[in-house]
């Protein structure tokens, strides 16, 4: 996409922007520490839409209006990139991935990896899914019934299974633990480097920074051992990485070579199983605590399901249930934050941006941006079945997975997933927050439910009445 900046005299007839009072660089080192949804809530309501204020090293611009995010995200792409240092850390772990690459090689990689999420693609790998959420709730019948678990951990261990199984087929299970273990590590740590200002990588001779060399090496090895073994094989499968193997660049005849796929891989297993996870504790969250919104799930589900387990073609029969995904989204969507760095002097909804400044935009905060959601802090899986207003909410107001060319690739895969799991495991269980717990979110990569979500699981029965069971026998 070419270059859509404002012209000389545009930019010097914009405003400038306001904001808060600067953070320096040693109140970041000394361990600052705030909320960000309260901090940028803050400084959209006293400063507007766009906002310009100091971050230790960085000098940010808050956009916080559908107009700007569009702006940024659609119709000047290529001037807000991902040079920016929270990228130069993410790539200390998932390399030059879709995720983190930039220009024409993420075109390519791009081009490349797009035939494997097509719709009638990712309807192949639904039986995945389904089978793993219909194996974690036989596991919880089994041995988990009543006791306490973390939602999180819980919803990781499906949402890696299905990632892992749509990969690689059945050859991540046996090393999903070792590599659940290793991302536990990789992702505290960058997280306290990022909050830290800890900018130096990983290379000091400390127990830390040895810690975190080895779960890179161990996250690499898994993959690498067998794309390895793939290539040994010398045979085509149904898995993503089979695709990604064979898939040919149309202008040069190449494919991906071995670091090529390893990076991809690593990308989409830690960043496809972990944001679907979070999502979807947050969902079992926000129905406890919403138990008008759980029965109306559970009617949907006992009527459209009648007990069993569902499939890509329930779907559209399930309308409710993805509108309490995507309300769950709204409210908490698990990347919480969008950065970019600013390549060239541009204009913002009439403000001046400056080259090489940082733009922040957060879907948490333009979520719940009144503008665009009436009742915007209040829990309404309703709202999603009113396509009048979706109409009228401009298309930047919600961007769960992002927006433009660098949108999720795998968005689709996502939301089915997310509705086959939550299908199946609510027609068997209630989940209910533990005694004494009061969820609010913590903010690391993702936005996580704090303490990962403890609740207790009671089982339910669905009520099969008299047109569900029709619709059965069907």
């Amino acid at each position: 996409m070419e270059s859509a900046n404002a012209s000389k005299a545009e930019f010097l007839a914009a405003k400038e922007a306001t904001g808060p009072e600067p953070v320096s660089l040693l109140t970041v080192l000394r361990g600052h520490r705030v909320d960000p949804y309260e901090r940028w809530t803050s400084i959209r309501r006293e400063h507007g839409d766009v906002a310009r204020y100091r971050y230790a090293l960085s000098d940010s611009y808050f956009i916080s209006s559908a107009e700007g995010v569009k702006r940024v995200l659609l119709d000047n792409a290529s001037n807000y990139t991902k040079e920016h240092a929270s990228f130069a850390m993410l790539r200390r772990l998932f390399g030059d991935g879709l995720f983190t690459s930039e220009g024409s090689f993420w075109r390519r990689q791009r081009r490349l990896a797009q035939p494997a999420f097509h719709r009638q693609r990712i309807a192949a790998m639904s039986k995945l899914m389904a089978a793993a959420a219909v194996e974690a709730a036989e596991r919880w019948e089994a041995e988990a019934a009543g006791a306490r678990v973390s939602m999180v951990a819980e919803m990781a261990k499906i949402t890696l299974k299905v990632v892992g199984d749509a990969l690689f087929g059945a050859a991540l299970s046996a090393r999903a633990a070792v590599v659940a273990e290793a991302w536990d590590v990789l992702s505290t740590q960058l997280t306290e480097r990022h909050s830290k200002m800890r900018l130096l990588p990983p290379i000091l001779p400390t127990k830390y920074d040895r810690d975190f060399r080895r779960a890179r090496r161990t996250m690499f090895g898994v993959v690498d051992e067998i794309i390895a073994q793939r290539r040994a094989q010398g045979r085509e499968t149904d898995d993503l990485l089979s695709m990604f193997m064979h898939a040919r660049d149309e202008d040069t005849g190449e494919r991906m070579n071995d670091g090529q796929l390893r990076d991809e891989v690593v990308t989409m297993l830690l960043a496809g199983h972990e944001t679907t996870a979070v999502a979807l504790a947050w969902v079992w969250v926000l129905l406890d605590q919403h138990p008008s919104a759980a029965e109306k799930l559970h009617a949907e589900l006992d009527r459209a399901l009648a007990g069993r387990a569902p499939a890509a073609a329930d779907v559209p029969d399930l309308p409710y249930t993805k509108g309490v995904i995507e309300e769950a989204m709204r409210l908490y969507p698990p990347a919480y934050i969008i950065p970019r760095h600013v390549r060239e002097d541009d204009v913002v909804c009439g403000y001046r941006v400056h080259k090489g400044g940082s733009v922040v935009i957060s879907p948490i905060v333009l979520h719940r941006h009144p503008v665009y959601w009436e009742r915007p802090d209040d829990f309404l899986p309703e709202r999603w079945a009113d396509a009048e207003a979706e109409k009228r909410r401009p298309r930047f107001a919600y961007i769960p997975f992002g927006g433009g060319p660098r949108q999720c690739i795998g968005n689709g895969f996502a939301l089915m997933e997310a509705v086959l799991v939550l299908a199946t495991l609510a027609q068997r269980f209630r989940p209910r927050l533990a005694e004494g717990y009061a969820p609010k979110p913590e903010f690391h990569i993702l936005s996580l439910p704090a303490g990962g979500a403890p609740m207790t699981l009671d089982r339910r029965a669905p009520r099969v009445g008299v047109e569900s069971a029709a619709r059965a026998g069907a």
